[in-house]
């Protein structure tokens, strides 16, 4: 929509409100909402100012001003505020230069996008991911100078199966149990086809959902792909959405890669595709149907693939799951159709589906960021001609570790992914996609705030495995 659109579907709506979207540093969503009074043709000129000194990872409170400039394309009904919200996706710019904020992760993809045109390589980036999630019915979680714990509850989890529910019913699925049963098994149903129906209300095409294999409420809601921002924008919604629905239903969602010890955790699989001119790039004859530029693309992931964590899975919780036995894709080889793989290549007859999937992210990550320096680490394959080596066509999982020594793995923990960012970096920098400001704030700011904290607390296990000693 164009700016005149936008206003005239606000009012058609009878919206009263309009409601501010942006993201901070690390790709939460934050918001403040105007009185449709305050609304015109104009904002989209002039955006809106506010404070970001205390918006994390952004600029310091002596040069704090910034603009928000709402993203007409954006615009949607919220469905959730009770008076009639517009809800619009904003960029942040500098009020004095009007040039776009380096931080600002949106900022980031948008000039993916504009880096990949500029390449002349191809003109759209397709991405597909598929984020997992996990539904409680109940979280605690404190930690002090003196006690920390956790505590999460399903009334699926195994670990319910002899507790008194006056009735308990049993119907819990068991421990790596949850793929695919029907109801009562599978509890979940409504919920989801609630959320289902809200994400198309807001323009989101869903092509699946079901249940997912870990006990305890996992779930997976299939999103259409779309190109690099939208599809980030449609994460966003997607997140918000889901979140928002569980809670109206007295339930919680949380998208941490691993809230369970000894089931699967949460991954968002992303499917890749390059198109020019209409045409998928990555349809070719080579191995599993594949063009030399989609195997270079590989390539590409594979050599920075330790550095992509820091993005991909940035979260000290992402390696939990990144442990060996939960399917979870540490081994960095490509295969057709191998789920076993950390890079899979969907098996697809139509040379418009030829994709690869990368299989290493989980759903805590920012999309913006996480898809540029995909697209980015791609790119620099294709551009390099790098060759990712020979396909590997059995199960990763069951081999030995002797039979595993010489194929790479991912990133062992985020610290190990942020040292592998500040040495291998340079292919973020080309089109000034990322900047080393952001990449040295991004690593300061994951040491910081949750390297560090962490590494330094003590917690239960440590209790029943030191207190004696």
């Amino acid at each position: 929509m164009t700016p005149k659109e936008v206003v005239a579907f606000a009012k058609e709506n009878n919206c009263q409100m309009v409601d501010y979207k942006f993201l901070d540093f690390v790709g939460i969503w934050q918001h403040f909402t105007q009185p449709m009074s305050e609304f015109s043709e104009d904002t989209f000129e002039e955006g809106v100012g506010f404070d970001g000194s205390s918006i994390r990872g952004w600029q310091p409170i002596h040069n704090s001003d910034m603009l928000i400039m709402p993203d007409p394309k954006t615009a949607k009904v919220d469905p959730f505020p009770e008076v009639a919200t517009l809800s619009i996706i904003c960029n942040i710019i500098d009020p004095f230069t009007r040039e776009g904020y380096s931080r600002d992760p949106r900022y980031v993809a948008r000039k993916a996008e504009a880096y990949l045109k500029s390449t002349g390589l191809a003109d759209t980036a397709y991405f597909g991911p598929e984020p997992e999630f996990f539904i409680f019915d109940d979280v605690r979680f404190s930690s002090g100078m003196n006690q920390s714990f956790y505590h999460v509850d399903s009334i699926e989890g195994c670990w319910n199966s002899g507790r008194e529910e006056f009735p308990n019913l049993g119907y819990k699925p068991a421990n790596k149990g949850g793929y695919f049963p029907v109801a009562p098994t599978d509890s979940l149903i409504d919920l989801r086809n609630e959320m289902v129906q809200m994400l198309q209300s807001v323009g989101i095409r869903v092509e699946a959902s079901h249940h997912e294999v870990a006990t305890g409420g996992q779930c997976e809601i299939d999103m259409r792909f779309d190109s690099l921002v939208q599809m980030a924008d449609t994460l966003q919604w997607f997140k918000y959405i889901v979140r928002n629905v569980a809670f109206r239903n007295g339930k919680t969602v949380t998208f941490m890669p691993k809230p369970l010890f000894g089931d699967n955790g949460s991954g968002m699989h992303c499917h890749q595709s390059l198109w020019k001119d209409g045409k998928n790039l990555f349809a070719g004859d080579g191995y599993g149907g594949l063009s030399k530029m989609a195997l270079y693309y590989i390539g590409g992931i594979i050599k920075h693939a330790k550095a992509l964590c820091a993005f991909t899975n940035p979260g000290t919780n992402s390696y939990k799951r990144l442990v060996p036995g939960y399917e979870a894709p540490v081994n960095l080889a490509y295969s057709n159709r191998n789920r076993s793989a950390s890079i899979r290549i969907p098996a697809a007859s139509n040379p418009k589906a030829k994709r690869i999937e990368y299989r290493t992210p989980d759903p805590s990550c920012n999309g913006y960021l996480a898809f540029a320096a995909m697209l980015m680490a791609g790119l620099d394959g294709i551009e390099n001609k790098i060759d990712p080596g020979d396909p590997l066509d059995k199960d990763i999982y069951g081999l030995s570790p002797e039979e595993l020594k010489d194929i790479p793995a991912v990133a062992s923990s985020l610290e190990d992914a942020l040292k592998n960012l500040e040495q291998d970096h340079a292919f973020l920098l080309k089109g000034d996609v990322f900047t080393e400001d952001l990449i040295e704030k991004w690593i300061e700011y994951k040491m910081e705030a949750e390297v560090n904290p962490v590494r330094m607390r003590p917690v239960p296990l440590e209790f029943s495995l030191y207190f004696d000693c």
